[in-house]
């Protein structure tokens, strides 16, 4: 797997008075999302703050999250990565999530890399960053403490 040979940044939002910390695969051990199972827990994450946002209201159903607050994520230079070639997995954006799945379960089970890079669904041309925690160099990645996120009303229709 190829090694990063820079500083990357991802953002995740979640409520720190949660049953669990913002910085946790738990939920998505209880939860599943599109590239994991339950036997796979991973920690979502996007490249920027906007998606991470616009990736909550998709899973929000555009109701305003409760309590939201986000982390910038700091991934060192040197961590390994693997990028989701989407082009190689056609249906890969169904909503028949069984091609994410089982490709997201193989690589946080086999720990080949500390980070995944897949494609945004609402938000195409964006990535997210998927975090193994199982993976030794996950305990390189850093992330600050918890800061509100303002949702400007205008996301919500009128």
């Amino acid at each position: 797997m190829p090694k990063s040979d820079r500083v990357l940044t991802c953002y995740r939002i979640g409520d720190p008075d949660g049953a669990y910390p913002v910085y946790d695969a738990e939920g998505s051990r209880l939860y599943p999302g599109r590239w994991n199972t339950r036997t796979s827990p991973m920690i979502y994450a996007s490249e920027h703050y906007s998606t991470a946002m616009l990736e909550k209201l998709v899973h929000a159903n555009l109701v305003t999250p409760a309590n939201q607050h986000f982390i910038e994520i700091t991934i060192p230079n040197g961590v390994s990565y693997e990028v989701f070639q989407a082009a190689a997995h056609p249906g890969w954006d169904s909503r028949n999530e069984t091609i994410c799945k089982g490709f997201g379960q193989k690589w946080c089970e086999e720990k080949r890399s500390a980070l995944l890079i897949v494609p945004s669904i609402p938000a195409r041309r964006e990535r997210n960053f998927l975090i193994n925690p199982a993976h030794l160099e996950a305990k390189d990645i850093t992330h600050t403490l918890p800061e509100p996120v303002w949702w400007d009303e205008r996301l919500y229709g009128r």
